[in-house]
């Protein structure tokens, strides 16, 4: 599937505070790595408890699809196995725009058609932020796709601005779209393999994994019309639905409870703009 995200996700959430005012580049990087990027989800080691702690980003377990047995990237600051030696021009492309250092086109299940939006002064913090994390040697086998790659994902991607803050709908999408690929789980596929916009957030998509097999959300207004806001920021941070049962994986609930208030707004202003879809 595109994504595998850790099972325990809710105990990353501890012991980490968010400061009031993200300001410095590797402070806002933090932020958007460890809350709505989730970059942790795919590319941490894990063992049958979840992520192994000292292991953060050295690497995550394959990704298993009928197209592809990918291994998602340690992107710790290892000079031998992480991202140590490349140029931060370097990571910013591979994350944008899917090609590594020597040229290679990168395949899935990054979605880089999402991460192309990831404004400039973003993509720049969440690099800051990779390169003070604690450097693991791991070194990850190679990828296997049996599926043809693009000879690119698309041109050379520069001057991306993320919205004003002020409009919450565009701020929310932006959040939702190039930074949490949200729509990447809950817009249903084509029969093409693509996903289908013209039913953005109708979810069904199905997640297969230890916990047997889950299905995710309508996050449009036709299923989400009655919620009030508290009751949807709970469902995205703590995995409780209205009701009080809980929710299953992939969702990574540890990595969302740490968005600040004023990006849950944002993010449910969204999600109640998009189109009623049942």
């Amino acid at each position: 599937m595109f994504l595998r995200i850790a099972m325990m996700a809710g105990v990353l959430a501890a012991g980490w505070s968010l400061p009031a005012d993200a300001e410095t580049p590797v402070e806002r990087g933090r932020y958007l790595v460890e809350s709505i990027a989730g970059c942790g989800n795919c590319h941490s080691l894990q063992d049958a408890n979840g992520p192994i702690p000292g292991k953060e980003y050295a690497g995550g377990p394959p990704i298993q699809d009928a197209a592809f047995d990918a291994w998602p990237a340690n992107i710790t600051p290892d000079e031998e196995t992480g991202i140590g030696s490349w140029t931060d021009d370097e990571i910013v492309r591979a994350i944008r725009e899917g090609v590594t250092r020597d040229g290679r086109v990168m395949g899935p299940p990054m979605p880089f058609w999402l991460y192309r939006g990831i404004a400039d002064d973003d993509a720049k913090a969440m690099v800051a932020y990779l390169r003070t994390v604690k450097p693991v040697k791991n070194k990850v086998p190679a990828s296997v796709y049996r599926m043809p790659l693009p000879p690119s994902w698309g041109p050379a991607v520069s001057g991306v601005e993320a919205p004003p803050r002020s409009d919450k709908v565009a701020y929310g999408g932006y959040l939702a779209g190039p930074v949490g690929h949200c729509v990447e789980c809950h817009t249903p596929m084509t029969d093409k393999g693509g996903l289908d916009m013209a039913r953005e957030g109708a979810g069904t998509r199905e997640f297969p994994g230890p916990w047997g097999t889950s299905i995710s959300r309508n996050i449009t207004p036709a299923a989400l019309g009655d919620w009030t806001d508290a009751e949807i920021k709970r469902a995205i941070t703590q995995g409780v639905s209205r009701d009080g049962t809980r929710l299953m994986p992939p969702m990574g609930f540890g990595f969302y409870a740490r968005m600040t208030d004023a990006d849950l707004d944002a993010l449910v202003a969204w999600m109640r703009s998009l189109k009623p879809v049942d």
